[in-house]
């Protein structure tokens, strides 16, 4: 998955987010050949070689000759026409992340020497999936969380308190939206991104996927077997586990990483924490904005001790960014924490409400929050304020609108051997469910990279290496390979 951070983390290698306007369709639905993309130059500072293109899709896909939307989408042409393999589908992640953005605004995933060869091969694709950018996205008029309801609540009181903010911030979230706030579910998504093979005019489709894309990777892998001519998942989604135990394997996964951070501290000079006990000082800034005393001026209020455990989180998911995490945990900045929250970025409105079509609590009231509250604070009693799924535990209890895709079972069958990808200490997507996911996917072959921090794209050059010799080539790593330590 990718939280704010990811998203920050991937334009320094890959992508530029931004916030866009909704393109949205009124049409009725294509009923004969798949539609022809009119490409053209995309608007704005984009890159020069850079096209745009609007598709039209089903709102409901169980209803194609029913209402649309439209989806934008952008590519750059293989840079080498005689030796064009196909067209590479990217998603970068999220729910939220935009690939319009990711590919005619920013550096390029092509751009680190290991996958330049993409770009020479491979037309360069990737869309704004719906809810998200142009993409008819999700819109909340105001803030979803209200900071004096807690995500933890200890009462039945707070717990119905938690209830009525989460009810009545979808329902805005509706209001404002519209009824594409129903299907942006993946399975929807997944939908969608057939459609986008046959406009391509592919056959089968090479499809890189990072953290949440890899949810949409796996799915269409299992709906569509025979359309994959390769698939990279890279910081893997498990869409079988349940809510609670993802959340769980997530809370162990990032009190991990919050104490390897500590060792790294405790070894670099570099760090601004260095010869402190990391640890304590985490536990004191924590401490400190449950308080209220840590004022983030851009937002006008103390920053939530949530809130600060999220801007902890946003840190520790990115390996270079650790010298920064130290120096912000050394001076106790606010805005610093605040500016890798997940919650308080642009793109959390579409991250919730596409987490809780895929991700539901399922919770029987008060007392099972309150029971699987204690299950995250003994997994994690220093970060249990928060993980992505605890997030989306929390925040769905009560959110208004009916899940269209909860957890089931995987099975993929018959698709070509896809790659699967992770690093061994990743807070975001623990390496436990690449190797889940593998079990699920016949021929699947995982390359392991003994890296901190989510997805190895950002993280090793090892495996960069590996993803482009397996997109022009099919070259699988051997079974069991590993990418070292690259520090």
């Amino acid at each position: 998955m990718v939280t704010s951070m990811l998203r920050r983390a991937t334009a320094v290698v890959c992508l530029v987010l931004a916030a866009a306007a909704v393109v949205a369709g009124s049409s009725a639905a294509q009923t004969t050949g798949p539609p022809v993309l009119a490409w053209a130059a995309c608007p704005g500072d984009a890159a020069p070689e850079a096209q745009c293109a609007t598709l039209t899709v089903p709102l409901d896909h169980a209803h194609p000759g029913g209402a649309t939307i439209d989806l934008a989408l952008a590519r750059i042409p293989a840079t080498d026409p005689s030796r064009r393999i196909g067209s590479v589908v990217l998603n970068f992640g999220g729910p939220g992340a935009s690939g319009v953005d990711g590919i005619a605004y920013g550096p390029s995933l092509s751009d680190s020497p290991e996958l330049g060869v993409l770009h020479e091969r491979f037309d360069l694709v990737s869309f704004d999936p719906r809810g998200i950018g142009r993409s008819a996205p999700v819109r909340c008029p105001s803030p979803l969380r209200d900071p004096a309801v807690s995500t933890f609540p200890s009462t039945p009181a707070e717990y119905a308190a938690l209830t009525r903010v989460n009810t009545a911030a979808g329902e805005r979230c509706r209001a404002a939206t519209g009824p594409v706030i129903d299907h942006v579910d993946t399975a929807s998504v997944v939908a969608d991104v057939e459609r986008i093979r046959a406009a391509l005019g592919e056959r089968r489709i090479s499809w890189v996927g990072m953290s949440y894309g890899t949810e949409i990777g796996q799915r269409y892998a299992e709906a569509y077997p025979h359309r994959v001519r390769a698939m990279v998942l890279d910081g893997l989604f498990d869409h079988s586990r349940s809510t609670h135990q993802a959340a769980l394997d997530e809370a162990r996964a990032t009190e991990d990483a919050l104490h390897r951070f500590a060792s790294w501290c405790t070894a670099d000079p570099g760090c601004a924490l260095h010869g402190q006990d990391v640890v304590a000082r985490y536990d004191a800034v924590l401490a400190a904005a449950e308080r209220g005393e840590l004022v983030a001026p851009e937002l006008g209020r103390p920053l939530t001790a949530v809130e600060a455990a999220e801007g902890v989180f946003g840190h520790l998911i990115a390996r270079y960014a650790w010298t920064d995490l130290g120096t912000a945990l050394a001076t106790a900045d606010a805005s610093a924490l605040a500016t890798h929250a997940a919650s308080l970025d642009q793109g959390y409105p579409a991250y919730r409400t596409v987490g809780c079509h895929d991700f539901p609590p399922d919770l029987r009231g008060w007392t099972d929050l309150a029971a699987r509250a204690a299950e995250v604070r003994l997994a994690a009693p220093h970060t249990w304020r928060h993980t992505e799924f605890w997030d989306w535990t929390s925040g769905c209890a009560g959110w208004p609108i009916p899940p269209q895709n909860p957890p089931h079972p995987l099975r993929v069958t018959g698709a070509p051997p896809i790659l699967l990808l992770s690093t061994t200490h990743d807070a975001s997507t623990p390496l436990v469910w690449a190797q889940s996911v593998q079990r699920a996917i016949e021929g699947s072959r995982l390359l392991v990279a003994d890296q901190d921090g989510h997805t190895t794209v950002l993280h090793s050059s090892c495996a960069r290496t590996a993803i482009a010799a397996y997109l022009t080539e099919g070259a699988l790593p051997a079974p069991g390979a590993t990418c070292p330590s690259e520090g």
